[in-house]
């Protein structure tokens, strides 16, 4: 890994350690005012799925602070639904947000039930033939264990050898963690198990109950849980930092609108508001882009 990525998740960890995690906080809507720029760009023959308002698909798992419930156990916040607040506000639309499973946001999309996703998507370029992305944060991946685990460090294909490890189906971190076990059956060692968790809740009680030893996932998340709980620690990262970015159905024209959104929300300091009070700071981008380079693994 290289010395530049490891400085910069763990700056990550100091960012939310120093946090003040107030969920009571984070449930205060941000106000948003409408970017003509931005909506100059809808194309005038885009239909919303709903008329006047920008259907959103959000992570529906526990996945804090990405999206996760409010005190009253109902409402969803985090960074990817303040993000949705942003992108509606900017284009002078109401918002409607939807929890959707990873697995059904690439059908919700082409089939038409949400307009736009923001799942904590990687571009990649497999997925650019199919969607459109305007990226909107640079993430890495962690692995988490439990706070009093032996388990001290994490950074290679040797070191998950033999180990239970919790990922998500369909994700880059199931490539990474296949490509790992095929090199270590290569070298003769015994490859990782990889444990199929789809929901937030289960991979914790996996994690506590001794069920699996690590969990490999987004660090936001990975972070913020450690800090918040103390239930956990993070061990490692990910070799590679990946592009986030707003997906919606490819050809559609909605994203030249939602790159310019996000781009005037840098300049007025609504973006940076939304990372800092989620204590992704270091997760920020200089400019949204359209269908950068995917990352590979």
């Amino acid at each position: 890994m290289k010395k530049g990525l490891i400085a910069l998740s763990l700056l990550a960890l100091s960012f939310v350690s120093e946090a003040n995690l107030d969920i009571k906080a984070q449930e205060i809507p941000i106000v948003v005012e409408p970017v003509p720029s931005a909506i100059a760009l809808i194309p005038k023959d885009f239909n919303f799925i709903e008329p006047g308002t920008l259907t959103v698909a959000i992570a529906a798992n526990n996945a804090p602070p990405i999206a996760f419930l409010a005190s009253n156990n109902r409402d969803r916040i985090g960074s990817d639904v303040d993000f949705a607040r942003l992108l509606a506000g900017s284009l002078g639309l109401k918002v409607n947000i939807i929890p959707a499973a990873w697995e059904d946001w690439p059908l919700g999309i082409t089939s038409g039930r949400y307009d736009v996703a923001l799942v904590n998507i990687a571009v990649t370029e497999p997925r650019k033939e199919k969607f459109d992305f305007a990226t909107y944060r640079a993430d890495s991946l962690a692995f988490t264990v439990k706070a009093n685990s032996a388990i001290e460090s994490i950074q290679s294909a040797e070191d998950i050898s033999g180990l239970r490890v919790i990922v998500q189906s369909g994700t880059n971190q199931e490539k990474i963690l296949l490509g790992w076990n095929e090199i270590n059956e290569q070298k003769g060692l015994e490859p990782a198990l990889l444990v199929y968790v789809a929901d937030d809740a289960s991979a914790d009680l996996f994690i506590q109950s001794g069920r699996a030893d690590v969990w490999f996932g987004p660090q936001s998340v990975a972070a913020y849980k450690a800090a918040l709980t103390g239930k956990t620690k993070v061990v490692g990262f990910g070799p590679k930092k990946a592009l986030v970015a707003v997906t919606t159905k490819k050809g559609n024209g909605l994203v030249n609108a939602l790159q310019a959104s996000i781009n005037a929300a840098i300049e007025n300091g609504t973006y940076q508001t939304i990372l800092a009070r989620f204590a992704e700071q270091d997760e920020a981008v200089l400019q949204s882009e359209i269908n950068p380079p995917g990352i590979t693994y």
